[in-house]
């Protein structure tokens, strides 16, 4: 009989594993820059509280209700129709759960199917008359995306709704620790969690403006964009830094490319906002960003076990995290928002909104990212034509 292979105890390369994250750039960056970047963005709330006249207009903070969709008896949406990705686990399936109890068909998109029908299951067992569907689709796959267009346009022609939709949340992402690139050529961090989102929202945009009620984009975004400066763009373009953004040698950026997938899908945000305005001031389409904070789900599960529940309790301890049902607030906030608060950056619930980090306002940096963006999705339309 041959001899067993010689395998290293799980608990002793669970240790190594967290020792080397702990040694590592990419922890310190997050342990570091990311709770500043979270404390920046709750002192903004404080200022705001503190001093709602004097920092109102510098801060750009406003308070807006949520508007709960009511459709008049002549009206012919009589249920609005709601997107929402990643929704398998998490802040996905918390903001399916709340839009389906306000009346929403909400279609909960994620990878995993299995997940989706189980995240289906624990909200029909709360509301049994939630009006829910589900999709397979990976954002980091443009054949997927693809697939997931036409099938979601089929399935509207065969439903009793409206073909069109009312609101669209872009929630999927993932944090990578290591570089793993898509069969489109791209690295899955940057492509699911923004180029996935630029390529799905321009594919059901005319769906969104076939609406005949205001519809809405959402955005989930995060207080990490913050910690994107001029210094990491002045580095390389910010077109080579998304899309080709592999690296040659040395270890992978995880934490950067975390932070800029998230900076990028906040200037989309923007620019988005701009464009749709610019264009057409008389579409009802808004685009709104959300920033949940930091919330207790699956994202860092590739970070090694001890070195997240670590972070968690600290976290804790300075009433800082947040579960899925707390976090989905700004969320939800943002998806029931009146139609003027297009462009707004909400956090911290309660309809509350704050200025996200001056760089991500730069209009040109919006305008470079949309035209290069915009390259791209014309070419994935032309590839499946």
């Amino acid at each position: 009989m041959a001899p067993a292979p010689n395998l290293v105890p799980s608990s002793r390369a669970s240790a190594m594993a967290a020792l080397g994250m702990l040694l590592s750039y990419d922890f310190w960056r997050m342990a570091v820059l990311w709770t500043l970047a979270l404390i920046c963005s709750h002192f903004h709330l404080l200022l705001t509280a503190c001093f709602p006249c004097i920092l109102h207009w510098h801060h750009r903070s406003r308070f807006y209700p949520r508007c709960r969709f009511s459709s008049a008896p002549d009206s012919i949406i009589k249920r609005p129709v709601c997107v929402v990705t990643g929704a398998s686990s998490g802040l996905g399936a918390a903001a399916a759960r709340a839009l389906a109890f306000q009346g929403y068909h909400v279609i909960l998109v994620g990878r995993c199917l299995q997940l989706l029908q189980k995240t289906i299951g624990e909200i029909k067992q709360q509301d049994n008359d939630a009006s829910l569907s589900v999709f397979e689709v990976d954002l980091s796959s443009f054949s997927s995306i693809k697939k997931f267009e036409s099938g979601i346009k089929q399935w509207l022609l065969d439903s009793n709704l409206h073909p069109s939709i009312q609101l669209l949340i872009n929630n999927a992402g993932i944090l990578a620790t290591s570089c793993r690139v898509t069969s489109d050529g791209y690295d899955q961090m940057m492509q699911t969690n923004f180029i996935g989102a630029f390529v799905l929202t321009n594919l059901l945009l005319p769906l969104l403006k076939f609406s005949p009620v205001p519809s809405k984009i959402v955005n989930v975004t995060s207080f990490t964009h913050r910690c994107i400066s001029n210094t990491d763009l002045n580095e390389g373009t910010l077109g080579a830094k998304i899309f080709d953004c592999l690296p040659t040698s040395g270890s992978y950026p995880s934490a950067r490319t975390y932070e800029l997938s998230k900076f990028c899908l906040l200037l989309f945000s923007y620019e988005l906002h701009r464009q749709l305005h610019l264009v057409d001031p008389s579409l009802n389409i808004s685009v709104i960003a959300a920033d949940p904070g930091v919330v207790e789900t699956q994202i860092m599960r590739e970070i090694p076990p001890i070195i997240s529940e670590l972070a968690f309790k600290a976290l804790r301890i300075m009433r800082l995290l947040q579960s899925p049902e707390s976090g989905v607030n700004s969320i939800i906030d943002a998806a029931l928002a009146p139609s003027d608060a297009s462009g707004e950056y909400f956090f911290g619930g309660r309809g509350r909104t704050v200025r996200s980090s001056k760089l991500s306002y730069n209009a040109q940096l919006g305008k470079n990212l949309w035209s290069r963006s915009m390259m791209l999705f014309e070419e994935v339309q032309r590839s499946f034509d």
